[in-house]
């Protein structure tokens, strides 16, 4: 029963391996359409959000775990995440601490609402459609958060993508250490290391793919983006994907 009611897999070190490889993926293949191939930040926006909101209802409507849909619908939430934030931080002159301080609030209210409707914001509690609204949504916002705070971190403070990397990394280290460690709220530390890993995996992406004089490696887009789906493909083939227990599903709700 538990694999027919819970459709998120397992929470392990191969998880967040694919979640990071997934991140990355979602910068440069979010900069592809809208940079290399000159669709601009809107049309790409809309092409990835129509993506995500079908992939979003399928995985809504599947009957048990299916760890490719699973995966994709989370590619689709990153690569929407990161043409959503580059609208806003961009076109729409926001900037990247402004767009970044309007989604950190987007987030709360998210997790907000999700507590107060449902009672927890826990893994464990997703078993119904109206749970998987709210994890979809919370997932969706925290994937453009990360994108804006990769380019603040990495533009605005001076660190470029390298350091921002850096920063990122040394705060998912801190959170390991903590989960570890710690009696801290596993359900806290896993939203924290969740939303983290998009900043991380954003700015590891813009190192990749930016121009050497902006900072970057100056890698192809569209090459880059084929090794992280192929890498992705083969670590969901090679490493274990099950529907399981979560961080914090033994816990009281709340």
């Amino acid at each position: 029963m538990r694999d027919i009611v819970n459709k998120v897999p397992a929470v392990t070190l191969g998880f967040w391996i694919i979640k990071i490889a997934a991140t990355t993926l979602g910068e440069t293949g979010g900069d592809t359409v809208t940079m290399t191939m000159h669709w601009g930040y809107l049309a790409g926006t809309a092409l990835f959000l129509s993506a995500l909101l079908v992939l979003v209802a399928w995985q809504i409507a599947a009957k048990r775990f299916h760890p490719f849909l699973y995966w994709a619908t989370i590619i689709a939430s990153t690569t929407a995440g990161t043409t959503m934030a580059d609208f806003a931080d961009r076109s729409l002159g926001i900037g990247y601490a402004g767009g970044a301080s309007i989604l950190f609030l987007c987030l709360m209210a998210a997790l907000g609402l999700w507590h107060w409707s449902l009672g927890s914001v826990s893994v464990e509690a997703i078993s119904t459609p109206k749970a998987e609204g709210f994890y979809w949504a919370t997932i969706t916002v925290s994937q453009t958060l990360g994108t804006a705070l990769g380019d603040w971190m990495a533009d605005s403070t001076g660190l470029g993508y390298e350091g921002g990397a850096l920063i990122f990394a040394a705060g998912l280290a801190v959170l390991a250490a903590l989960y570890y460690t710690t009696t801290v709220s596993r359900v806290l530390l896993f939203w924290a290391a969740f939303i983290l890993t998009r900043p991380f995996g954003a700015t590891v992406g813009d190192l990749l793919d930016k121009p050497v004089s902006h900072g970057g490696l100056a890698f192809s887009r569209p090459v880059a983006s084929a090794i992280l789906a192929g890498f992705i493909i083969l670590c969901i083939l090679v490493l274990p994907q099950r529907a399981g227990q979560h961080p914090g599903q033994s816990e009281a709700k709340g």
